[in-house]
């Protein structure tokens, strides 16, 4: 990435409310979906800098779809691969809801978090997460 288009894309950043939080306390939820289904919604809570980081494992060429519906416009989520350094979807970019093929078998993080703006003046989101494999 050349410098002119990393200073874009931390302007950009910085315009639509700041960068991702870095989480105090992260907490970690495996999800596991009840016998005979496809899916789960979860319904949570986080402040300020804390982050809930939920485990998904998924098989390759499976869709998930995630949903994040809160009332707190800086809440959001970002998807990543096992192994990964980057995302494979975040959601301050693109958006709370997506389906994402899956490109390898794993286990997947689903990241929830405030964006800084919010984190520093201890905002809170009560948030509804739902996650369908098919």
């Amino acid at each position: 990435m050349t410098c002119r288009k990393l200073t874009r894309l931390v302007a950009l950043l910085l315009m639509i409310g700041g960068v991702p939080a870095m989480a105090d306390d992260i907490r970690r939820e495996a999800v596991h979906f009840a016998p005979g289904t496809s899916g789960s919604t979860i319904n949570g809570r986080i402040k300020g800098y804390n982050a809930v980081q939920y485990s998904l494992g998924v098989k390759a060429g499976q869709k998930m779809s995630v949903q994040l519906d809160s009332g707190n416009a800086s809440l959001y989520f970002n998807i990543t691969a096992p192994g990964a350094s980057e995302a494979l979807y975040n959601s301050s970019i693109n958006g709370n809801g997506t389906s994402v093929t899956i490109p390898s078998s794993g286990t997947y993080a689903i990241d929830v978090y405030l964006m800084r703006n919010a984190a520093r003046r201890g905002e809170t989101a009560n948030y509804s997460l739902t996650l369908y494999v098919e």
